[in-house]
């Protein structure tokens, strides 16, 4: 059964196949034509889409829900819903200078905000699958729950006030234990904590602030005695060592990462590794080939196939043709089939690069801050890297225009390819990749525009 082939990889045992886990947050929702508000504010909606993944992505292993905004509504963040993606932070209850995190009397309980749509839906699908198939209950990590309640001001507090971060941290970690509770209690086998924003900040930092809070977490999961995951986006290659000495049985990355390199890395600490297909230049764009080929090629690239796990490289776009999912199951699940139907194909492209015109730089009238991101509205990587151009915008709007792109248009797509940038997100100023994925502070921006306007003045 596929769940015993999941709690094998995470005992790190031989298996007879590499698992295969569909990270169908709202795209569940699309294979049965409800909107992703639909599926996150209904539990019955999003069983029956979830039961659908099950139906036609035969997964050893599914998360019940990918949104990292549900501790976050609880705590007083205002959302911004979008019908094809999960709803992003707006507001930021802590956003005055000197604000301190919260105390434990504001820990999320079960009954609150959208908890319990979760966790109805949790124990309805262990009822149906759970025999079956993990399930694995996601959990808002420190670093992205302390963003959304504070705002980009934590990334500021990290070198100006130490002590106010590591209070957040802690507040955050334990709403990340409060949760596991929660849905182990309801049935779930995996506890994945979800913190995209480990990849923007430095491995000093990640040190310093979160490692003791993960090794509290994931200690506090395994006491539990259920597996652990931790799941990052972005270009999380230097984090990758700290990751795993903080003591989760999983960790899960996207495209940014080379999963080669990085499984050198996670089986030195005997942590399971799981990713990393593309989502959108092959999940999305591609065909079903496409996506048969990338799970061949990530198979045949890793020699000890022990520790592995075949996952989308974060949540599914919501807008993922069915047929190309079903051809990474079926490349999982009978990979030496996969491989002769793939004898004679050969893959092409999507994109038209030619069509692509980029900017005149050096003859611009203004300095041009350009942000290549994977989805603003959903990549919360992406939205402190976009919101923090915005908070420099009026110290720099009279020397700076900005612009964003999306990985999930196919225009975009192409100018990103044309740049040459490979990893998301991006922030490219007057044609050069100036922070690239990690967050820029309110004066690294406004120094950089400097820069490059004194350039333009040469």
């Amino acid at each position: 059964m596929g769940k015993e082939l999941i709690f094998q990889t995470l005992r790190h045992e031989p298996t007879e196949r590499v698992p295969w886990v569909p990270f169908a947050g709202v795209h569940a929702g699309s294979l049965k034509g409800y909107d992703a508000i639909e599926v996150l504010t209904d539990a019955d909606k999003l069983v029956e889409s979830l039961l659908e993944v099950h139906r036609l992505y035969t997964p050893d292993g599914m998360p019940i829900a990918f949104d990292l905004q549900i501790e976050a509504e609880v705590l007083g963040c205002k959302l911004l819903w979008a019908k094809d993606n999960p709803p992003s932070v707006d507001t930021n209850p802590y956003p005055e200078k000197e604000a301190e995190a919260p105390g434990d009397d504001f820990i999320p309980t079960p009954d609150q905000g959208r908890i319990p749509i979760v966790l109805e839906a949790t124990r309805r699908m262990k009822e149906a699958v759970g025999d079956d198939t993990a399930l694995y209950g996601l959990v808002c990590g420190p670093l992205t729950l302390s963003s959304h309640i504070r705002g980009t001001k934590i990334f500021t507090d990290m070198r100006k006030r130490p002590e106010s971060v590591h209070g957040f941290m802690r507040f955050a970690a334990s709403v990340a234990c409060a949760m596991a509770d929660y849905y182990l209690d309801a049935g779930a086998d995996i506890i994945a904590v979800v913190d995209p924003l480990v990849s923007q900040i430095s491995n000093k930092f990640f040190n310093l602030f979160l490692l003791d809070e993960y090794k509290r977490i994931f200690d506090h999961i395994r006491e539990k005695g259920a597996f652990s995951a931790h799941f990052v986006c972005g270009d999380a290659t230097r984090q990758i060592e700290s990751m795993c000495q903080a003591g989760p049985d999983s960790i899960h990355v996207d495209e940014n990462v080379d999963l080669v390199a990085a499984k050198a890395i996670t089986d030195q600490y005997n942590v399971a590794l799981g990713g990393n297909l593309p989502l959108t230049t092959t999940m999305l764009f591609g065909s079903q080939q496409d996506n048969m080929k990338a799970v061949i090629d990530e198979l045949d690239a890793i020699e000890d196939h022990t520790n592995l796990i075949v996952s989308p490289g974060c949540d599914m776009p919501y807008a993922v043709p069915a047929e190309n999912a079903i051809g990474a199951a079926q490349a999982c699940l009978r990979p030496d089939d996969t491989r002769k139907m793939l004898e004679n194909y050969t893959a092409g492209s999507a994109f038209d690069l030619d069509a692509i015109e980029i900017p005149d730089y050096p003859n611009l009238d203004k300095v041009l801050i350009e942000c290549f991101t994977l989805d603003p509205d959903q990549c919360a990587a992406c939205t402190y890297m976009v919101n923090s151009v915005l908070d420099a915008y009026d110290d720099i709007k009279e020397d700076a225009d900005y612009k964003v792109y999306r990985y999930n248009i196919k225009e975009d797509v192409a100018r990103t390819m044309k740049m040459g940038l490979s990893k998301l997100p991006t922030m490219v100023i007057d044609g050069v990749p100036k922070f690239v994925s990690i967050i820029p502070s309110r004066q690294e921006i406004i120094d950089a525009v400097a820069e490059a306007k004194a350039n333009k003045a040469k």
